[in-house]
């Protein structure tokens, strides 16, 4: 049984797994009230007529949503107490979910690190996502900072180590809808032009500085998304409420006062959101996301920070004749825009992301 005050560093063995509690049914309401809390305008999770004609039996929910609840899931088990989760890698959609799907979420502990201050530590965790058919539909290894027990003595766990997370999510891993199909209407619904075909891939080296080419700047430039969009205290409460994420550096304003913030900060995972939905104008064709290779979270969000968000490609292969894969490096920062002059020399602790994902998009239609 989950101790009353949560688990913390020194409770966790290597093997351990936790079988999450209150499964979630996805609701209509769930879906309005995710677009709601990041203007998402994915046409695919907006607009049933749409996710038909590209072969989907209904509109899926938002990958990131359905990434969302199911680490909400974990939460109590896992970093009630955290001080911060870390990163993320191998992280697989397996499954489209829908609205009336059940997800619940296993949990083993697969890794863990003691911290040199003695008084925090680690914990690696491989998390399985299932439907109500028991289907797996996401799966992901995640890496988050749990404060020990300050009230008991402390076992000493510094013989165990970090784990080594894949680099990337290997192509013949990654798992389409068998009925995925490209769509004449894409142009027309999304408002967006580029197709598979029109972004060409570079290095991730070469961030700051593309390489000179005839092609269209966009193609090899990082896509530097115009708006930005500043979360308010109620949008991130809101948001970590409709996870049912119950780590308390999210809610407890009163266990915040006394850390080193002083504040409650917005869960990174909505931090991923929010870049995301901002990454749409110059990215309108992605249909959905199907990996995410290693996120990172360089600095803390909170209320009152305006987000902005960078795309660059890094590598493309064709899947079949209707989409193509596209992986991308998403940077998030905060209180600077990528478009104005000063950016070039924007501080480190602006940076608040750093998303390495694979996502698919349509072939253009011949």
């Amino acid at each position: 049984m989950r101790p009353l005050a949560g688990y913390f560093f020194e409770h966790y063995r290597v093997g351990q797994k936790f079988h999450h509690a209150t499964p979630r049914t996805i609701t209509q309401g769930d879906v309005a009230l995710y677009l709601a809390l990041t203007g998402s305008r994915l046409p695919l999770h907006c607009s049933e007529p749409f996710a038909q004609s590209l072969g989907y039996p209904s509109m899926p929910v938002d990958d990131l949503l359905v990434f969302h609840i199911a680490f909400g899931k974990t939460v109590p088990d896992i970093s009630y107490n955290a001080v911060a989760n870390l990163g993320y890698a191998d992280c697989r959609f397996l499954q489209p979910v829908f609205i009336g799907d059940t997800l619940r979420t296993e949990s083993e502990i697969i890794g863990l690190k003691e911290n040199s201050s003695g008084k925090t530590g680690v914990v690696y965790v491989r998390s399985n996502c299932f439907n109500q058919r028991d289907e797996m539909v996401l799966t992901w290894i995640r890496w988050v900072m749990v404060n020990r027990d300050k009230s008991t003595d402390s076992p000493d766990l510094s013989a165990h180590g970090a784990v080594a997370a894949p680099a990337q999510v290997a192509p013949e891993s990654i798992v389409l809808p068998p009925y995925l199909r490209s769509s004449n209407a894409m142009t027309t619904v999304t408002g967006g032009g580029r197709f598979w075909e029109d972004y060409a891939a570079t290095n991730a080296d070469q961030f700051k500085s593309p390489p000179a080419t005839d092609q269209a700047p966009w193609q090899f430039e990082p896509i530097k998304h115009p708006a930005g969009m500043t979360i308010n205290e109620s949008d991130h409460t809101l948001a970590t409420r409709l996870y049912q994420n119950t780590a308390r550096v999210h809610f407890d304003l009163h266990h915040m006062k006394d850390s080193r913030f002083g504040r409650r900060l917005v869960y990174g995972g909505h931090v991923m959101s929010i870049c995301r939905a901002l990454s749409y104008d110059g990215l309108e064709n992605v249909l959905s996301i199907v990996a995410i290779n290693s996120g990172t979270h360089h600095n803390p969000t909170f209320a009152g920070d305006t987000l902005f968000a960078i795309s660059l490609p890094v590598l493309k292969w064709p899947i079949n004749a209707d989409v193509g894969a596209l992986r991308l490096h998403l940077v998030g920062y905060k209180n600077i825009d990528p478009n104005s002059a000063v950016f070039a020399d924007a501080p480190e602790h602006l940076k608040v992301l750093s998303l390495d994902y694979t996502v698919v998009l349509p072939r253009r239609p011949r």
